[in-house]
């Protein structure tokens, strides 16, 4: 791991946490903690409950940043993008294999509330996955 957390501006930290929380959750990312400017979010898999993703209260348009979240398997990455257009995300690109990347690169992208380039990635052949 190269970060130990990511802070992610958002001009609506409510809009925001309504969003992530919806569009995250078959990740098995969830809100750990939360204050009246800032949410913190975990998967809890490297340390339980512990943030690894801050959304805070910009006061400004955020520019736009690409964030990329590990899926265990392909249908994580397509459960995320459902749920993610569910959540008011924009598409970005359809889950399906992105070969430019590597063989086995399986990956959906959307565009949040805020601009943000969100993906869902799985590095794993369709066959390994669980």
């Amino acid at each position: 791991m190269i970060f130990d957390h990511v802070g992610l501006p958002v001009a609506d930290l409510e809009q925001a946490r309504r969003f992530y929380e919806q569009a995250l959750q078959p990740l098995g990312i969830r809100v750990v903690k939360a204050f009246p400017d800032a949410v913190g979010l975990a998967a809890g898999r490297a340390r339980k409950d512990e943030q690894e993703l801050w959304l805070s209260r910009a006061g400004h348009v955020p520019t736009p940043l690409h964030l990329a979240f590990a899926a265990a398997d392909h249908a994580q990455v397509d459960a995320f993008h459902r749920a993610a257009l569910a959540a008011g995300a924009r598409d970005n690109g359809p889950p399906g294999l992105r070969p430019q990347y590597h063989a086995h690169y399986y990956a959906a992208f959307v565009i949040g509330p805020d601009g943000h380039n969100l993906e869902a990635v799985c590095h794993l052949p369709p066959e390994t996955t669980p």
